[in-house]
């Protein structure tokens, strides 16, 4: 027989008072919340990123648009800074890797952005100056900013607002004319093009002229066989026709009167023609080029380049040609892995060629897409919640039909009773709801063994629901995204050791990592068996095979000239975790680059010292060692120590062992420094995929821990003690819980 049911009115509606019938219905929903915090507090928390601005760098449904620096020896051989080894003295890692300026730019020198694009150089007494478009977050529009580099674009200074209008600025096209710098910004929500002149270069400006009345975009000018060429699109256009209209005008002199080309518009049907300018054209072996955006599939997708075969007051003709820089390959995880809409080239005075690219990491309304994905899969976990309350019975109890009978006598003024008809309608639509609630449990009953079933696989699905929702509504861009440090970001190359049984866990490894945004190589050192082709591996980075005459733990540690980067990550090719734990512990190492930065800590104490799990250093707060089979270190620094004669007995210890070669580098950091040598980052989460198989180096976990503390015991003879121990929870991020 069903519970009795008892209604009282409150402001929020009726509440139903019932001994056994609607818990199960409220504890779903309960237990979908906590899956919900529990999800938040584990995965999307962890994705705090320090060192950005209160107020700036938040998510823009425009993007999250940043600038990099390309080098070449002509405009169609660029490639990013990290491919020229360029080091910072200031900076912890090198190289310097793109992008070199983003929204934290401003942000941190007080002038709240959220995004940085349209960059444009102006090279004076060999200083570079870059200006861009800066999105105001207060005032949510473009403004111009200006950066000063000393170093050929590897160091910047954000030096403020040059610009700013009550409308929206951006495409800042600057150039100089007659011993006077000029500024054209676009500001087609005026309905005007302007031209501003330098009055203080580069911060204070003023408005010279209006060239021409009308809303033109991205409006770039060159001088061209005895004529200024202006080229620009009118954005009144609507539909297809949008991002696909091209405009020319000419004239004698870059101040007007400027004549429109009499084959306007050049384009206007198809946005994938580049007909929207995406940079500044340029002059190189005596052609002309021009730059243009891609908007197929959403807006700024790709720059495209043009050489124009012929332009005169008659005739305008282009044809496209190969731009000559690699697709970004990491997809969200790239700062332009998404899109790329504005490349500025241009000739230094030292004969090279240097260019500045905007890139975002996310389509354009990601944001709102995001968070419409998020309501859709959170509406459905709620009818999903309400489906199992049918299952269990909990809905016919809560919606009984006899509750609009209850509510007419109860309150004979209610305005149910004044609508019989709509008392009706409802009572009908509640008790069809009971008659397919009653037909579901008929089939399947919850008390039985397949009727746990199904609601444990609905269980099931209401959490994945719940992840998803959250991941969509709380969760960012969906990138993992590098750790910006003293203003810049850099690179890292991986090293794993590894051999043929164990083909299938490296080319997973491969695969998975190289997506990592700081990753730029990834180094096997094969160690026993038939090496695999490089070309096997699923990468987006290059991978090296260094194929090892001799299987040898100490190969892990051995100096290598090619390595480009002053960081190594040596990671086991079983471990597996998330890149933004990786992108963690590398933020973590460039803080602290004398020492050694990983994910598993040990505490090695006791007389005599006696190796124990991470369970341990838990139970007393405390670490003294990190294992290198996945840890951060100074390649030069570490592997020079390693190899030294220093360590030549320890080598050799290992060698018979066949174990230990993490402890003995840490014997050897801590015998060359009275401070603190270790750091511990604390991963989400860690899967060992060598537990799938039988290919693990260490499964007699005993016999394993019983060799590595003969190993202390013999390092600790040779080397000294360890250092001090440290507790956990001591970074103010909160990375070392």
């Amino acid at each position: 027989m069903a519970s009795r049911i008892r209604w009282r009115w409150t402001p929020m509606g009726f509440l139903a008072r019932s001994p056994s019938a609607v818990p199960f219905f409220f504890g779903s929903l309960a237990a979908s919340s906590l899956v919900a915090v529990a999800f938040f507090w584990l995965f999307v928390s962890s994705f705090h990123r320090p060192g950005s601005a209160v107020v700036g760098c938040r998510p823009d449904g425009e993007g999250s648009w940043s600038i990099g620096v390309y080098y070449g020896k002509s405009p169609f051989s660029l490639s990013p800074i990290e491919l020229h080894a360029i080091n910072n003295a200031n900076n912890s890692a090198w190289p310097i890797a793109n992008p070199v300026i983003t929204c934290a730019s401003p942000s941190n020198a007080g002038y709240p952005s959220n995004f940085v694009a349209n960059p444009f150089l102006y090279v004076q007494d060999s200083i570079l100056y870059l200006f861009f478009e800066s999105k105001s977050s207060i005032r949510i529009k473009g403004d111009i900013g200006v950066a000063r580099s000393f170093d050929h674009g590897g160091t910047w200074e954000f030096l403020g607002i040059a610009l700013e209008e009550h409308w929206h600025l951006s495409y800042p096209f600057v150039f100089s004319y007659q011993n006077q710098i000029y500024m054209m910004p676009e500001g087609y929500k005026k309905g005007e093009l302007r031209l501003y002149r330098a009055l203080n270069f580069p911060l204070k400006w003023t408005l010279e002229k209006v060239l021409i009345r009308k809303p033109l975009i991205d409006a770039s000018l060159i001088q061209y066989d005895g004529y200024f060429w202006l080229f620009a699109s009118d954005f009144t256009r609507f539909g297809t026709k949008k991002n696909a209209e091209l405009e020319i005008w000419y004239s004698s002199s870059p101040l007007g009167p400027w004549k429109q080309h009499p084959r306007n518009p050049i384009y206007r049907s198809d946005r994938s023609l580049g007909a929207r300018n995406g940079g500044k054209p340029f002059i190189y072996e005596g052609s002309l080029y021009r730059l243009g955006q891609d908007c197929s599939g959403t807006y700024g997708r790709r720059v495209r380049i043009y050489k124009v075969e012929i332009l005169n007051k008659e005739e305008f003709k282009e044809i496209p040609v190969e731009l000559g820089i690699e697709e970004p390959k990491k997809g969200r995880n790239t700062w332009n892995g998404i899109r790329y809409h504005h490349l500025d080239v241009q000739q230094l005075p030292s004969r090279k060629w240097i260019a500045f690219m905007d890139g975002d990491r996310v389509p354009s309304g990601d944001s709102t897409t995001r968070l419409l994905l998020g309501c859709m899969f959170s509406q459905l976990l709620i009818l999903l919640i309400v489906f199992i309350g049918f299952l269990v019975g909990a809905v016919n109890h809560i919606f009984s039909p006899n509750c609009c009978g209850i509510l007419s006598r109860r309150n004979e003024s209610s305005w149910l009773r004044t609508h019989p008809q709509i008392n009706l309608r409802v009572w009908r639509y509640l008790a069809g709801m009971n008659r397919y609630g009653s037909s579901i449990r008929a089939r399947v009953n919850p008390r039985t063994c397949f009727g746990k079933l199904v609601l444990i696989f609905l269980a099931l699905v209401g959490i994945s629901l719940v992840c998803i929702s959250v991941n969509f509504l709380l969760g960012g861009n969906g990138a993992e995204e590098g750790y910006m440090f003293g203003g810049q970001y850099s690179q890292f190359t991986m090293i794993t050791m590894t051999y043929e049984a164990r083909l299938w866990n490296l080319k997973l490894y491969v695969k998975h990592y190289s997506r990592c945004e700081s990753v730029r190589e990834i180094l096997v050192v094969w160690n026993k068996g038939k090496p695999p082709r490089e070309d096997e591996f699923d990468s987006a980075v290059p991978v090296r095979i260094r194929v090892e005459e001799h299987n040898s733990l100490n190969n892990r540690f051995k100096v290598d000239p090619l390595i480009k980067t002053r960081a190594v990550l040596e990671l086991d090719d079983d471990i597996m975790m998330t890149c933004n734990d990786i992108e963690r512990g590398f933020r973590v190492w460039r803080e602290n680059p004398d020492r050694l930065v990983g994910f598993y800590p040990r505490l090695i104490d006791g007389s005599p010292l006696k190796y124990r799990n991470e369970r341990y250093a838990r139970r007393k707060n405390s670490y003294n060692v990190i294992l290198t089979g996945a840890a951060f270190m100074d390649n030069e620094y570490a592997f020079k120590k390693y190899s030294s004669d220093e360590a030549k007995e320890g080598r050799e210890f290992v060698d018979g062992s066949f174990n230990c070669e993490d402890l003995l580098m840490n014997f050897l950091y801590s015998n060359s420094s009275l401070e603190r040598t270790v750091e511990y980052v604390h991963p989400a989460w860690v899967i060992d995929t060598s537990k799938l198989s039988t290919t693990a180096i260490s499964r007699n976990t005993q016999v394993h821990y019983g060799i590595r503390t003969n190993c202390l015991s013999k390092f600790s003879a040779l080397y000294g003690h360890l250092p001090s121990k440290w507790k956990f929870a001591s970074r103010p991020d909160g990375w070392d819980r």
